[in-house]
This record gives C-alpha cells, structure tokens and sequence, in this order.
C-alpha cells in the first residue's frame, strides 16, 4: 500500500526486481511536465530481456568510478555477465578486482536518439557477486545463466562464453527505476 500511495503521490520509488508493481500511469512530479513517466514494468522487463547491453558500474581501488559496457541475461530475480573470450587484458578484470573489494554497483540501459520524444533509461543498483564454481556443470545457476546469454546472443556460437576459470557475475537485490520523455517512448531495437 505504501509503494502504491508513494507512486500515487509522485514520489519515484525503486521497483525491486520480482516484485514488479504497474506505475505506468504515475506521473513523476520532479519536473512538473505531466508528459514526463516511468516506463511500465511490462516495458522494463521486455527491455531487459531484449536489449542488447547495460553499462555496469563499479567503485576502482582509488575510489573512483569504473564503467564498461556488458552483456547480460535475466534469470529468476538475478542478472547475470559472464567475463568472455572476447579479447581482453590479462590477469583478472578491473571489474572483477572492484565486484571482490566492493559489491555495490550500478547498471544503466538507455536509449539515445535525435528524438528526445523516444529517450529512455533503466537505472539498476544492486550487489554483485563474482560466481566460479568449481564443477560449472553442476551449479544449476550457472548452467541457466549460461543458457539465457547463449539464448540472447547468438555470437557466443563463435566466442566462448566464458574463459578459464569458468566466470560469471551476478546482480542480486536490484532497484530499479526508470525514466521516458513521453508515454510513447519505443525502443528502437
């Protein structure tokens, strides 16, 4: 009753993923433009499940912030990236490195378009949790976050999907709030 009120109100809550409550009637008063919403949970959960990358956001060992684009799938409540064989530096990833000091991070899916009627975003903080078991083909987990990359990207036919060790990276405990310019804010993908 307290979300539904606080939305009511104007107030912009965070929508905790699995618990998805429909807002897209609820104007955001921030700005006073009646045209101004959130985007529907139905629009963020099909945004989730389609778009193609979210930049993810960790805190570096100076403090400072770190951002790479990812890949990412939903399974259940979670999100998962997996660290690929696409080329990257080696020894272990800044992310990777900054997950293990500090779990806090953000992920941010967006549209930019010369349009400014069609802008949206999806801005997600959770706490990730850097996942290598020890036998992958018996971590159910890790075999359905496998499955749903592979689903969603039909690049990893020819990249492998994960390098030794065997890594994913999961999001767990997300909030998430969005934004669109208009009611009629469409991904163009």
């Amino acid at each position: 009753a307290s979300m539904r009120l606080a939305a009511e109100e104007g107030i912009n809550q965070p929508i905790l993923l699995g618990h998805w409550v429909d807002r897209a009637q609820f104007k955001l008063s921030a700005t006073g433009d009646e045209d101004t919403m959130e985007l529907s949970s139905e629009i963020v959960r099909d945004r989730l499940d389609r778009w193609p990358v979210a930049r993810l956001a960790t805190i570096g060992e100076s403090g400072c912030p770190h951002q790479v684009p990812i890949v990412f799938a939903q399974v259940g409540e979670s999100l998962w990236s997996p660290v690929d064989g696409k080329p990257k530096a080696s020894g272990e990833l800044a992310r990777v490195r900054n997950i293990r000091a500090r779990p806090d991070v953000g992920l941010l899916l967006d549209e930019y378009t010369d349009d400014w009627k069609r802008l949206w975003w999806i801005r997600i903080e959770g706490k990730a949790r850097i996942v290598q078991p020890e036998v992958p083909q018996e971590d159910a987990s890790f075999l359905a976050a496998l499955e749903a990359l592979r689903a969603k990207y039909p690049q990893y036919q020819e990249v492998p999907l994960v390098r030794t060790p065997p890594t994913l990276l999961a999001f767990d405990s997300l909030q998430i709030r969005s934004w669109c310019a208009t009611s009629t804010s469409q991904p163009s993908r």
